[in-house]
């Protein structure tokens, strides 16, 4: 089955190690094979895979086989529908994708490759919709928090932002940093993420209250 961080904008508050505002962050520890995305982000990203496989496979047809199959298409759906739309949903159903719970144990084993899939791909997060690209655990003032990287593609730049969401409060609650992060790719996108030591991490946070 195919599946599938620059830090430029600006530098993290001074801090003294493992302190910051009067606290101590550290690190909690997280199991590799456990992928602490959200669930609507999962879907998401799902609902994204699909597309690309759909889109790639179009890609791969001559235009004499592409009218007939949207005239198939099209008989299923309202005339007002997007041409592209409708061809695009009628390939995902003939397609032999995996369901959704196969291919998240694929994504949580392999994750980096769905990371490179999504890279070279035309349908990646934009400015209006960013995706949750990397999560991290992080314990502030003796609270557990997940510390998300959300970004998206600005024309050939990557950019994002940290949003911290308290893991013991239902409904969640999250508090987001300016848009900190510009990278030329995902890969250094979520390399710089995952630079931060915990200190930093938590004036991020503190920056992120105020």
């Amino acid at each position: 089955m195919e599946p599938s961080e620059g830090f430029g904008a600006l530098s993290a508050p001074p801090t003294a190690e493992g302190r910051a505002g009067g606290t101590t962050a550290r690190e909690m520890p997280v199991s590799r094979d456990v992928v602490t995305i959200p669930e609507g982000e999962l879907r998401r990203l799902y609902a994204d895979y699909r597309l690309r496989q759909a889109r790639s496979l179009l890609s791969l047809m001559p235009r004499e086989a592409v009218r007939p199959l949207y005239r198939r298409a099209h008989g299923a759906r309202a005339a007002a529908s997007d041409p592209m739309d409708v061809i695009l949903s009628f390939v995902e159903r003939l397609m032999p994708l995996p369901t959704y719970d196969v291919w998240l144990a694929d994504f949580r084993r392999h994750p980096e490759a769905h990371w490179e899939d999504l890279e070279g791909s035309a349908d990646v997060p934009s400015p209006s919709m960013p995706a949750t690209l990397d999560t991290r655990r992080v314990r502030i003032s003796a609270r557990g928090w997940n510390v998300h990287l959300r970004g998206f593609r600005d024309d050939e730049i990557w950019r994002g932002f940290i949003a911290f969401e308290d893991v013991g409060v239902v409904p969640s609650t999250v508090h987001r940093t300016a848009l900190i992060f510009r990278e030329d790719s995902l890969e250094d996108l979520r390399a710089r993420f995952r630079e931060f030591e915990s200190a930093s991490l938590e004036a991020f946070f503190r920056s992120a209250l105020s």
